[in-house]
């Protein structure tokens, strides 16, 4: 025959102190099945247009049928030896991007860094540098992108000896830049407090010991 089984379930802020541990770990686990990362990828994707950064794209496919085109940005992370970002995508010349960034964002000298040394390397070029980063490897940070840069010079002109490792830095600092929005984003959204908020609005559920019920 069956049996009715009566259980007791507590709110969050029912719990001790050990079963909250316990039901943040669920919700950190399995919370994240969204696109958490968007507003910081839209972000970059604006920043890279100021910097002269085209994106090479991928398609994706959608639930309801089609595909769509996204820009090819990678990111592991934030655990292990090796996470990172990168991306792929095409440089070339923007004009006034030093100070187009800086009315963008006012604040983060890194970015501004960026497009200073990228902008002198140009001028110095004549404004005809170009740049190619492709994704190697099985890893995503700033050294599995694969940096080449070339001089569009109708006179055949080489460039100066430190364009490459100038142009190909700033491109790296710039997945660095990434990374750290990111991982700044997932650790606030993976705080107690953030996690805490949203449990509680979800309405979940736990036993005594913390396990989710409903």
């Amino acid at each position: 025959m069956p049996e009715v089984i009566e259980t007791t379930v507590y709110r969050l802020d029912e719990l001790s102190g050990e079963a909250k541990d316990k039901a943040r770990a669920w919700y950190r686990e399995g919370g994240f099945d969204y696109d958490w990362y968007d507003a910081v990828y839209e972000d970059f994707q604006r920043i890279a247009e100021i910097l002269g950064i085209r994106f090479k794209t991928r398609a994706v496919r959608l639930y309801g049928g089609g595909s769509r085109q996204e820009p090819r940005i990678f990111l592991t992370g934030f655990w292990s030896q090796g996470d990172g970002a990168c991306f792929e995508g095409y440089y070339s010349y923007r004009k006034n991007a030093s100070v187009a960034i800086r009315a963008y964002a006012p604040q983060d000298t890194t970015l501004h860094g960026i497009a200073d040394a990228i902008q002198a390397v140009q001028r110095r070029n004549f404004y005809q540098l170009r740049a190619e980063a492709t994704h190697r490897g099985h890893y995503h940070h700033e050294y599995c992108m694969a940096i080449s840069v070339t001089r569009d010079s109708p006179t055949w002109q080489d460039m100066t000896a430190d364009a490459e490792e100038i142009v190909t830095e700033a491109l790296r600092d710039l997945a660095r830049w990434l990374y750290r929005q990111l991982e700044r984003d997932y650790d606030y959204l993976t705080s107690d407090e953030v996690v805490d908020e949203s449990i509680i609005a979800n309405g979940y559920t736990f036993t005594g010991s913390g396990r989710r019920f409903g």
